[in-house]
């Protein structure tokens, strides 16, 4: 493993680890609270958050695992009701973000879900998802769209799924799109994205040969 593939390996731990570190706050707080509270309606209330917060952590810790690691093994093909339901259980967190489907095939599952992520995260005043992905002529084809009343997208992001961004200046947030990058170029494919006030639209073309 070279150096690059180690620091790339570091900065996706570190997202991973800034995602999780709310819901899992929320369940050590949840927890203290419950502790201390003697009030029955109050110690419900506890109750019901630390569910929640262990299911956000559990649906962030399933994604992750597809996204950026080895989940179902080291084969060429993932089941299509995985990915979908990764992504709607992270939607269904955040009541302003919701998602549309189109048509999902197998291939090429980590660049969707990552590209999805870097959807969910532009639309900070919430929106619609549009996701979708085809084969065609020997190659996956996979589009997401995120539009809202403000879209919020990172520079450096950008350049890191076009490639022009340098690997040195690599963040933890910048990481999943330069791995996106990384994936579509092995492959001899592409990534490119296109940002209005309205949406971000990102694309990606990987051959399946």
């Amino acid at each position: 493993m070279t150096q690059s593939s180690l620091d790339l390996a570091a900065l996706l731990c570190s997202r991973l680890c800034h995602d999780l570190l709310s819901p899992v706050g929320a369940l050590n707080n949840g927890l203290e609270l419950l502790a201390e509270e003697k009030d029955p309606e109050m110690r419900k209330r506890c109750m019901e958050l630390l569910e929640q917060s262990a299911r956000t952590s559990a649906d962030k810790l399933k994604f992750f695992r597809l996204a950026f690691g080895a989940a179902g093994g080291f084969g060429e093909q993932v089941l299509v009701d995985e990915p979908r339901a990764l992504v709607d259980a992270l939607v269904s967190h955040n009541a302003r973000v919701s998602v549309n489907w189109t048509t999902l095939p197998k291939p090429a599952v980590k660049v969707l879900l990552n590209l999805a992520m870097i959807g969910m995260d532009a639309l900070v005043r919430g929106g619609t998802l549009d996701i979708g992905a085809e084969s065609r002529d020997g190659a996956s084809e996979i589009v997401v769209r995120a539009a809202g009343a403000k879209i919020a997208f990172d520079p450096e992001i950008g350049r890191a799924l076009d490639g022009s961004l340098d690997p040195d200046g690599l963040t933890s947030r910048t990481a999943p799109a330069w791995m996106i990058h990384q994936l579509a170029s092995v492959r001899g494919g592409g990534v490119q994205f296109a940002l209005s006030d309205e949406a971000l639209v990102m694309g990606a073309v990987l051959p399946e040969a």
